[in-house]
């Protein structure tokens, strides 16, 4: 049994709004002592990437161990700003013109994703940075394909993310200090090492003129059997060879293992297998169970026909495909039974989705250590209403 289910197996499930997501803080700050010590210990600076985590409830909790956030845009960079303190560091495939004065009024670090975003800003960029420290950077793509699952590989073939050798342009790089990768997805750090060996060998002979090189996400250093002292040796190395700070831009690894979805059953059926219908959705709640795909945990469940009772559990929506998998239980579900599915904090909240008018999750804060819970937000019909015109 893993940390997260022995925490969760001891939640009265009765206390809590379904559907809702529970995240822990004592698992959450465990996330984070682990982050600040590769900090300490490699000089690095950690952000948290609000694109995979961005419950602001624990903001101070976060602000205490990292160095800042990234965001992913305006909408991003101002949550960063308002609540988390620190350094905030944006990045956009594309910066809307109408959005640009005030990204660079909330950024410390503003990165672009080509040559003609980059000039299109330059002056504006350069004239913010008489007023106040900012720094600009430039996203490469290496081409060293990583990721196992196409949709998330920055580096496949026709990628719109980051630039290419062939399209580097060195005399447009007046006013760069820094350069940015995001090559991985829930990896380790030998995909790291190979990536950082295609980025030395394309762009190394520009390092030397930079300040910070950013290594991005997807970097699952909270994971239990991940490589720690390897990454901190691997950034103590970069940083000597070239002179420049390293940044690190986490989202998974801060919220990994630190939260579940709860969700009610509302109707047991059968159609050649016995269904389980609950009061919350996996297109709507839990998309990407759909678009990864993958199969979550369920704490008590198993793999299907390895207990006594398979069923499949699916979602209230009218899509035919709104199912999060087959699982089976010693006993037989029941109407108004609880279902915990694990590991659920990180790309939950910030993709759900009102299709279908269905109710957005309740989100829970818990603290395992002393029991406390509060329910931090609740959605209804305004939440929905007001997505649409």
């Amino acid at each position: 049994m893993t940390l997260l289910h022995d925490t969760f197996r001891h939640l009265d499930t009765t206390r809590l709004p379904t559907p809702c997501f529970v995240v822990d803080a004592a698992l959450l700050e465990r996330n984070l002592q682990l982050l600040h010590h590769v900090q300490q210990e490699s000089g690095a600076k950690v952000l948290l990437a609000l694109k995979g985590f961005a419950m602001y409830h624990y903001a101070p909790l976060i602000a205490r161990y990292l160095s800042g956030v990234c965001a992913s845009g305006l909408h991003e960079a101002k949550l960063g700003r308002d609540y988390f303190g620190g350094k905030v560091h944006t990045f956009s495939a594309a910066y809307p013109a109408a959005d640009m004065a005030e990204v660079l009024a909330l950024s410390d670090h503003v990165i672009f994703n080509s040559f003609s975003q980059w000039q299109r800003y330059r002056e504006q960029a350069l004239a913010a940075a008489k007023h106040k420290p900012l720094h600009f950077g430039l996203r490469i793509n290496p081409q060293q394909s990583e990721g196992a699952v196409e949709i998330y590989d920055p580096s496949a073939p026709g990628s719109r993310l980051g630039i290419v050798r062939d399209a580097f342009r060195p005399e447009l790089l007046d006013g760069i200090s820094g350069l940015h990768f995001h090559n991985l997805c829930e990896q380790d750090v030998p995909p790291l090492q190979r990536t950082l060996a295609a980025v030395e060998r394309q762009f190394g002979e520009f390092l030397p003129q930079m300040q910070w090189v950013n290594f991005g996400g997807g970097h699952h250093i909270t994971r239990e059997d991940y490589q720690v002292d390897e990454l901190i040796t691997l950034i103590r190395a970069f940083r000597q060879r070239w002179g420049v700070e390293v940044i690190l831009e986490p989202g998974e690894a801060i919220a990994i293992n630190t939260g579940v979805y709860v969700t009610e059953v509302l109707d047991v059926t059968k159609n050649g297998i016995d269904i389980a219908i609950i009061d919350g959705s996996c297109s709507a709640h839990l998309p990407d169970v759909l678009e990864m795909p993958y199969r979550p945990d369920v704490l008590g469940g198993a793999a299907p026909h390895d207990k006594a009772h398979t069923y499949r559990i699916g979602g209230l929506t009218c899509l035919a495909g709104d199912v999060i998998g087959d699982y089976s239980f010693d006993h037989p579900l029941t109407v108004g039974e609880r279902l915990m599915f694990m590991d659920m904090s990180h790309y939950t909240m910030v993709k759900t989705n009102t299709f279908n008018g269905v109710k957005l999750p309740a989100i829970v804060a818990w603290d395992s250590r002393d029991d406390s819970l509060t329910t931090v937000r609740s959605f209804g019909y305004d939440d929905f209403k007001t997505r649409l015109s």
